[in-house]
């Protein structure tokens, strides 16, 4: 994939994370999380996004379990990824986010401590660490 804005996402059943990213800084930027139900966002919001950012490229975090295998949450990510791709016509990736949550609560807790570990950050936030992690693989 050659692009230049990219969106990630940390996929989960109540919320879901959201980042944006450029490619050339391999960089990413929380945006607010999406409210799920069963996994399922609101894709009004999702086209929302998707029209702001207009990226050329889709990210979505796969939760596997510590060994490496499917999870349950996995399958989902999987679907959720698919329908992104079915929905915007985009290229969708798919990349490793195991330990990304704790990566995403010790970066935050840096930055300004408890009071910023708000569950919609921590998604988001998580969704900048896969998104960074992905570019970074791309090298």
């Amino acid at each position: 994939m050659s692009m230049q804005t990219l969106l990630g996402f940390d996929f989960g059943t109540k919320s879901i994370g959201v980042a944006v990213g450029q490619q050339i800084t391999a960089t990413a930027a929380p945006l607010e999380a999406l409210k799920a139900q069963d996994g399922i966002p609101d894709w009004a919001e999702v086209e929302k996004i998707f029209n702001e950012w207009q990226p050329s490229g889709i990210v979505v975090g796969l939760p596997l379990n510590m060994d490496g295998t499917n999870q349950h949450t996995t399958f989902a990510a999987k679907k959720f990824a698919n329908r992104l791709h079915a929905r915007f016509k985009v290229p969708v990736e798919t990349c490793d986010e195991r330990l990304t949550t704790a990566d995403a609560k010790s970066r935050l807790f840096e930055l300004g401590g408890y009071k910023k570990l708000t569950k919609g950050k921590i998604d988001s936030v998580s969704a900048c660490l896969i998104l960074e992690s992905w570019m970074e693989n791309q090298y």
